[in-house]
């Protein structure tokens, strides 16, 4: 069904409630419908999670509510706790691939297409990084009658090779940040393989040091031409 309005902007409880929501229908179907004990542990995540929340269950409840309001999730009451599910290709009107990526989006935050598709492995595969391109494109280009754009290209970030993807569910978003956020999260990377590459290259001279040794040899100069002391 396609929705003739766009939904409101969710909040980010809301949204994280809905992509656990997602992401637990694909990845362990048995436990799915959800109850509010798992939803809470999924949303709660260390693991997989962009940004990692901390949500009281008070939180999710409320989240629940505005979701239900929404059309967006259904509440079932078999066995002795309710049960919730969602709802999010019939209120969006969106195929089941641009729901995979919307819903890794609400999980992960900004994405490249690669990263994506390598993320979506567990929920559905795409046959290459251009399917994935292909239906973020069509996302983005989304009809204002359809309920306009529900993701959005951004820019490059300084040294990076790709572009990442954003979701819009939760309303337009600061590309400036976003941008920033992108790079100090790049520069932390390289400075921490920076510091594994050192620390394994001091491993190694260490053992040759020790190998010269023991066979009488010279110590090996320093790396800068320095005469070893």
């Amino acid at each position: 069904m396609t929705p003739s309005t766009a939904l409101r902007p969710l909040s980010p409880a809301e949204a994280r409630v809905l992509s656990t929501l997602m992401e637990k229908a694909r990845t362990v179907p048995d436990t799915y419908p959800m109850t509010l004990n798992g939803l809470l542990s999924g949303c709660n995540q260390k693991t997989s999670r962009e940004p990692v929340m901390n949500l009281a269950e008070s939180e999710v409840l409320e989240a629940l509510d505005g979701l239900r309001d929404l059309g967006l999730i259904s509440e079932s009451s078999g066995g002795r706790a309710a049960r919730f599910g969602h709802q999010f290709q019939r209120a969006y009107g969106v195929p089941e691939q641009s729901a995979v990526l919307l819903g890794l989006l609400m999980l992960r935050g900004p994405q490249t297409a690669g990263e994506l598709r390598l993320n979506a492995e567990r929920w559905y595969r795409f046959a290459d990084i251009s399917s994935v391109e292909a239906f973020l494109d069509e996302l983005q280009e989304r009809s204002a009658e359809k309920g306009g754009a529900l993701v959005l290209k951004l820019p490059r970030a300084p040294g990076a090779r790709e572009q990442r993807w954003a979701h819009l569910l939760c309303g337009p978003v600061d590309v400036d940040s976003l941008g920033a956020a992108g790079a100090t999260a790049q520069a932390g990377g390289l400075a921490q393989r920076v510091t594994t590459l050192e620390a394994e290259v001091a491993h190694l001279r260490a053992a040759l040091e020790r190998v010269c040794a023991d066979l009488g040899l010279p110590a090996p100069p320093k790396a800068d031409g320095a005469a070893p002391e």
